[in-house]
C-alpha cells in the first residue's frame, strides 16, 4: 500500500470518459464554447484495463465515472458494466442529467445504486443562463425516472453570488421534499476563474450558505467519513445537506482521490497541474505494469497539497472532477 506522510493513500478513483460536454457552464468555460473531446482519448478497452490496474495497484475502493459529460461518451455503455464487475465497494456517476432518459436502460440494468446530478437552479431561465445548454425539464424528468427506480440521488449545486445565490433555499426545499441530498460546492479558483475578477465576485462561502439556510431551518452538524470532502448537516425529520467547503474548510490533508483523464493521464490533485502518463504502462504485461504503475502512483501521491487548495489554471472537466 502506498501511503504518504499525512497517512493519505488513494482510495477513490475519478475516471473521466471524455472532456466533451453538452453544457458550457459559466464557472467552467469563459466564452460559452462547449468543451470538446481531448485528442487521443483512450479507447474503451484501454480505459477499462487502466482502471483495473489502478484498482489493483492502489487499492481503490470507490470509483466515480465523470467527464466532461460522461453520458455523451460512446464508451459509457461498455465501461459502466465493466467497472461494476470490479472488486469495488462503491461505483457512482456524476452527470448534468441531460441525457439520463436516453441512457436509462444502461443505467438501470447495470446495478448502479447512486448518482450525482449537477444542478444549479430550478429556474428555467436562470438554468439556460448558467449552463448555456440543455433544458431544466429534461433534467428533472431524468432525475425522477432514476429516483422512482430506486437509485439514491445527490444534487450538486455551485452557489454564485451574482448568478444563483437566491436559489439556495428553493434548491434545498426541492431536495428535502424528494429525499435527495443537496451538496453545495464552493466555487473553485480554477481554469478561467484564475483570470480577472469573476471568482472574487461570485464566491459564496460556507458561513453565508449556512446563514441563509438558518433563516428557515434548524440544523446540526453530523459526522462524516475521514476522507469525505463534504461537511454534512442534518435537518431533523426532513433530511440532510452537505457543503463541499474547499476554501472555507479545506480537506486536502485527508484527500484520498486519484483522477484518470480521458486521454490517459493521472492527476493526484486538482490544485496541481502535474500529470503522469499511464499509456506506456498499458502496453506491458500485468506484472511489469503493476511494478511501474506503483512507482508512478508514488509520484502522483506526492503531487497533493499539504493543507489547502491553492488554485490552478487546469479546467476541472478535463481531468474528471
Amino acid at each position: 500500500m502506498i501511503v504518504d506522510s499525512f497517512g493519505r493513500r488513494f482510495r477513490n478513483l475519478r475516471v473521466s470518459l471524455t472532456a466533451a460536454c453538452n453544457y458550457a457552464c459559466t464557472y467552467c468555460v469563459p466564452n460559452g464554447k462547449r468543451l470538446q473531446a481531448a485528442e487521443y482519448e483512450l479507447p474503451t478497452e484501454e480505459l477499462v484495463r487502466a482502471v483495473s490496474l489502478l484498482v489493483d495497484a492502489a487499492g481503490i475502493e470507490k470509483l466515480r465515472i465523470t467527464g466532461g459529460e460522461p453520458l455523451l461518451s460512446p464508451k459509457f455503455d461498455a465501461l459502466l458494466p465493466a467497472v461494476m464487475q470490479m472488486p469495488l465497494n462503491d461505483v457512482s456517476l456524476t452527470t448534468n442529467g441531460q441525457l439520463i432518459q436516453r441512457k436509462a436502460d444502461v443505467l438501470l440494468n447495470s446495478g448502479l445504486k447512486r448518482i450525482n446530478v449537477s444542478l444549479d437552479t430550478l429556474d428555467p431561465v436562470r438554468f439556460k443562463a448558467i449552463a448555456r445548454g440543455g433544458d431544466l425539464e429534461t433534467v428533472l424528468d431524468g432525475i425522477n425516472l432514476l429516483h422512482s427506480a430506486g437509485l439514491k440521488i445527490k444534487i450538486n449545486m455551485v452557489p454564485m453570488r451574482t448568478q444563483n445565490a437566491d436559489q439556495i433555499k428553493p434548491m434545498l426545499a426541492y431536495c428535502l421534499e424528494h429525499g435527495f441530498e443537496l451538496r453545495f460546492i464552493e466555487l473553485m479558483n480554477m481554469g478561467h476563474l484564475r483570470q480577472g475578477n469573476q471568482y472574487q465576485q461570485d464566491f459564496f462561502g460556507m458561513e453565508e450558505i449556512l446563514e441563509i439556510i438558518g433563516e428557515d431551518y434548524e440544523f446540526t452538524r453530523t459526522d462524516a467519513p475521514y476522507d469525505s470532502t463534504a461537511v454534512r448537516y442534518e435537518i431533523p425529520d426532513q433530511g440532510n445537506f452537505g457543503i463541499i467547503a474547499n476554501e472555507t474548510e479545506p480537506f486536502c490533508s485527508s484527500c484520498t482521490r486519484l483522477r484518470l483523464s480521458s486521454n490517459g493521464y493521472l492527476y493526484g490533485c486538482l490544485s496541481n497541474a502535474t500529470c503522469h502518463d499511464i499509456k506506456p504502462i498499458l502496453e506491458l504485461d500485468h506484472h511489469q505494469a503493476m511494478v511501474q504503475l506503483q512507482s508512478l502512483l508514488v509520484k502522483t501521491l506526492a503531487d497533493k497539497q499539504d493543507l489547502s487548495f491553492q488554485g490552478e489554471v487546469t479546467v476541472m472537466k478535463f481531468i474528471g472532477g
